[in-house]
């Protein structure tokens, strides 16, 4: 019987993978039908032959990123993430073919640029749609999987309600099995009578009666961890490790080979590897461009008034860390009288003499941080992304603020996280620093293409105006 419901669920997972293909295909043809039909009334076959030479493309750069594997325990922004770099680099290949081929001038460019656009929002729309019909399925037994975990401990226990909480990803927790004493497993005593031997959850598996088997024993039990990973070596079972150092608070901790010797990061950034970094530097550009244009008559009239106000230069150019705790230059409106670099730099305060009055209006609107986005097309800095603060500051707090500086395993940026939850302005206080920095790592932590347009949409009504800022 466990070797009918192994070879159902992977039916389930091959017809699923079937479905994803055959639905993406539509998406790509159908939204440039509908696009070029609005456009022109009509489909040209050139923008059909386009249509399914993009298609063919898309299908293997898909392979490639594994798209179309079981996205059962990723994260709806993982698999919106991938989807999203599949078609960005689709597109590339697509245009580099063009270009050779001196074809772009075949296509109305209009409908081209609505398609490449729209499609991968329909795309990754369409995904989450779907997660959330099958989680419902799930629900009800379809597409499930067994699991069992060995070890009632703290990091056994929380995988455990993680299962019980999420049973749209159709994992079914099916017992604990634990050979300790009943006084060395977990203090949350609910599952005492319960726990069967080690030996119970190997049969099991042996007899393929569960799919998963998720190891949650402490790391110091090694000898006991290599004799049960042996041993299910001679299953089926998909087996998993749960370190107990994964219940520390990581930064983006993940597996690594060096030479022949696995390794796990602890601190590490979430731009590693080509697609983020590209992603990420690419969203920079365009909002960097697009917006300097747009506020080219607003920098020459800022720039003028501080001419005007007060005299020195009317951009002040300040030491701050950037990423990997490298030094750079960022770029201001000059707002004071003076121009602190030092090993002391004095944070301003409400009724600061050393602001000028035309400085006290471009700070308090934040319009003297807009030179920023010369930074950004430089690649010092990025849209989004933890506030660099002075360097004498840096010094100051990260001796007193915990991980204060792992917010630098990003760039900083123009707006973050911290700034439109209101930590602007001065930071006299310890707590407010350290509120400030617990935002910073929340945003690393959780990073996505989708938060950074999130936090630029809402610094548009909350991130610039604000009192605290003097």
């Amino acid at each position: 019987m466990g070797n009918e419901n192994n070879g159902m669920v992977r039916s389930h997972e091959f017809e699923l993978a079937i479905v994803y293909r055959i639905t993406d295909l539509v998406i790509i043809f159908s939204t440039l039908v509908i696009l070029a039909w609005w456009r022109t009334g009509h489909v040209d076959s050139d923008f059909q032959q386009l249509a399914i030479g993009l298609g063919i493309v898309y299908l293997i750069v898909a392979e490639s990123f594994t798209l179309y594997r079981s996205w059962r325990i990723a994260s709806v922004k993982q698999q919106a993430n991938t989807t999203l770099s599949v078609w960005l680099v689709t597109v590339a290949v697509i245009l580099a073919i063009n270009y050779f081929l001196k074809a772009s001038d075949n296509y109305s460019r209009l409908v081209f640029a609505g398609w490449l656009v729209v499609t991968p929002m329909m795309l990754i729309v369409w995904r989450i749609v779907f997660r959330e019909i099958l989680g419902l399925l799930r629900k009800t037994g379809y597409n499930t999987r067994k699991a069992i975990i060995i070890g009632v401990s703290e990091t056994g226990l929380r995988l455990q309600k993680e299962l019980t909480d999420n049973a749209d990803l159709g994992i079914v927790f099916m017992g604990f099995f634990d050979d300790r004493d009943a006084l060395r497993l977990s203090d949350d005593t609910q599952y005492y009578g319960k726990v069967r031997p080690v030996h119970q959850a190997l049969e099991l598996a042996k007899r393929a009666k569960v799919d998963h088997v998720y190891i949650a024993l402490p790391m110091h039990a090694k000898s006991r961890i290599s004799s049960y990973l042996k041993q299910l070596s001679d299953t089926t079972c998909t087996t998993f490790i749960v370190p107990d150092f994964f219940t520390y608070n990581l930064i983006h901790s993940r597996w690594s080979s060096l030479g022949n010797i696995q390794t796990v990061s602890v601190f590490d950034s979430p731009f590693r590897g080509f697609t983020s970094v590209m992603v990420k530097r690419l969203q920079d550009i365009f909002l960097a461009s697009v917006i300097i244009t747009l506020i080219s008559p607003l920098l020459l009239a800022v720039g003028l008034g501080v001419k005007l106000s007060s005299a020195g230069p009317v951009i002040f150019k300040q030491d701050r860390y950037g990423l990997d705790g490298k030094r750079i230059r960022v770029w201001k409106f000059r707002s004071m009288k003076v121009m602190e670099n030092g090993g002391k730099v004095t944070q301003a305060t409400q009724n600061d003499p050393r602001v000028t009055r035309f400085g006290a209006f471009i700070r308090r609107t934040s319009l003297d941080e807009l030179p920023q986005f010369f930074n950004v097309l430089m690649g010092s800095m990025s849209i989004v992304g933890p506030r660099p603060h002075a360097v004498a500051h840096n010094e100051e707090y990260r001796h007193v603020v915990d991980r204060y500086m792992l917010r630098h395993k990003v760039k900083p940026g123009i707006t973050g996280w911290a700034q439109i939850n209101g930590c602007r302005g001065e930071t006299d206080t310890l707590d407010k620093m350290e509120r400030r920095i617990a935002y910073d790592l929340e945003y690393i932590q959780a990073w996505s293409l989708w938060m950074d347009l999130k936090i630029v949409f809402l610094t548009i009504f909350k991130g610039f105006v604000n009192k605290a800022a003097y």
